[in-house]
């Protein structure tokens, strides 16, 4: 049975065409992941089906009474609620339902016995869906999502507002998961979990008995948990059954396949077009000439798709570090309370460290301490000697500029076609370099601000989660990238799969923190 059904679906931004004519289907059941390059507009067709963006054409069908359950984050949540009061929104629908069962007692003093006899039956049906749908232990299910997510870490008392980036997504992924709708839209629930919590989520969707569509660039983990892909590329849309590693295969050979077909139909095209030049001006032969030229008119032409550029990162080396990179002497960070026990550590030069462990823990603000940021609350850092730091936030500032303006501004010494050029080779088309940045992808983001820092001269990368958003080409150029980079690194990353080759050591925070893991 089909639950959603989308057909000749068209859209575009400018002259810029993202689908055209894409046709859909999901049925009951099906665990779809939705794949493509960055900028192939996958977050696009979720805002489309879920009535976000009207397409420019096509129909969007959607069977009757189905529950939509859609993880956006740009979801805006409300100044004075705790991440208890939005877990507990959840159920409204069952709170106004008692609300409607209690209305109905109030009632029941006044009514006439056959108004009686009605209201007992509703009474029991409301009582029926509230018991079914665990009414009565709403606490206790707030509790556990909340537990596997590792908001209780956070206290479940905290206003919403005060939350970060990757806290609040982590409190929308909860209130979407114990609303259990009939089907589940996740874009990229991984970027902001840990691994703990990312192992929590593959086993939460693998035992799911209802339907989702999936958007994440973390191929284990997408493998793990669905049965069938959709490929978004060049406009189209196209359905696999099985695995990532299975559309793979069948992808490589579709292509090989159309690109004989498309030298076999070049071939013959020119055979023909020979024929015609040499016989359409001979009497004897200008019928068979007018037959091949008919037989070219109507030819189908295949056309093969102009190949993406695929991202190429090559990081400016300055000038050697001295041995020591930072030292630290009972190093106590955090903001209002210390979020670690007094940290004596030290970097040398050409040591490459992933910092792992749970999120709210500290390892975005001990790179921030590290580089001055953040103040420390006590204790001592000692920094080497000619340092040229590349720091990639995990959360960059929005702004108004245009890819172009955006580079230019930090590298004014470049001219336009360079800075085009550096863009470009950050894997980034044209109508992307001349485009707003506010209007990009997370992905697309995420590559310009690589493109500022590998333009930068630096000895030492500080990078805090740099794999968020970005597609599986722009992850293993990246990976390759960083393998070659002959300077020091200090990396935030929640993904094994990428920092296992690059790193030399590895930092477990959990050992350090103040709060309970």
């Amino acid at each position: 049975m089909s639950i959603l059904s989308v057909s000749n679906l068209s859209h575009g931004f400018g002259d810029r065409a993202i689908f055209e004519k894409v046709s859909f289907r999901l049925l009951k059941g099906e665990h779809i992941g939705l794949i493509g390059a960055n900028g192939e507009g996958k977050s696009t067709f979720m805002n489309i089906i879920t009535g976000k963006l009207m397409p420019d054409e096509g129909k969007v069908d959607w069977s009757k009474r189905v529950r939509v359950g859609y993880l956006d984050q740009h979801t805006v949540l409300e100044k004075g609620l705790t991440m208890r009061d939005v877990l507990k929104s959840a159920f409204q629908y069952l709170f106004d339902l008692e609300q409607d069962m209690n209305d109905l007692y109030d009632k029941m003093g006044e009514a006439t016995p056959e108004e009686l006899e009605k209201m007992l039956e509703e009474v029991g049906v409301i009582q029926d869906i509230l018991t079914n749908n665990d009414f009565y232990i709403i606490d206790a299910k707030v509790e556990e999502i909340a537990r596997g997510l590792g908001l209780d870490d956070i206290g479940l008392e905290r206003d919403v507002t005060d939350l970060s980036g990757g806290q609040r997504t982590k409190v929308l992924l909860a209130k979407l998961l114990l609303e259990k709708p009939d089907i589940l839209l996740l874009d990229e629930p991984t970027n902001y979990l840990d691994e703990q919590h990312i192992e929590w989520l593959k086993r939460y969707l693998q035992e799911y008995e209802n339907a989702f569509i999936l958007i994440s660039h973390d191929i284990p983990f997408l493998n793990s948990v669905i049965n069938i892909i959709y490929h978004m590329e060049n406009q189209e849309l196209n359905r696999y059954v099985g695995d990532y590693e299975h559309f793979l295969e069948v992808h490589e050979m579709k292509k090989q396949q159309l690109e004989a077909a498309f030298k076999r139909q070049q071939q013959e095209i020119s055979q023909l077009k020979d024929f015609v030049a040499r016989n359409k001006a001979r009497v004897s032969t200008r019928n068979m000439a007018m037959s091949r030229q008919k037989k070219l008119d109507k030819m189908d032409i295949i056309e093969l798709a102009r190949e993406k550029p695929k991202p190429e990162f090559h990081f400016k080396e300055a000038r050697t570090t001295s041995k020591v990179i930072f030292e630290t002497k009972d190093l106590v960070i955090g903001y209002d309370e210390p979020l670690s026990k007094p940290l004596t550590l030290r970097m040398e030069r050409g040591q490459k460290i992933a910092l792992v462990g749970a999120n709210g823990i500290g390892k975005t603000t001990l790179l921030k301490s590290l580089i001055g940021i953040n103040p420390a609350l006590s204790g001592s850092i000692e920094r080497g000697d000619y340092q040229e730091i590349g720091y990639f936030e995990q959360e960059a500032p929005s702004t108004n500029h245009t890819c172009i303006e955006e580079v230019w501004n930090e590298f004014p010494s470049l001219t336009q076609a360079e800075v085009r050029s550096a863009l470009a080779k950050c894997g980034l088309t044209t109508k992307h370099i001349e485009s707003k940045i506010v209007v990009l992808s997370g992905g697309e983001k995420s590559k310009v601000r690589l493109c500022k820092l590998i333009n930068k001269e630096t000895n030492i990368l500080l990078l805090d989660e740099p794999t968020n958003h970005l597609d599986v080409d722009a992850k293993d150029e990246l990976k390759r990238a960083l393998k070659a980079y002959k300077g020091s690194i200090l990396l935030i990353s929640h993904e094994p799969d990428f920092y296992q080759d690059v790193v030399t050591d590895v930092w477990n925070c959990e050992n350090w923190t103040t709060k309970l893991v």
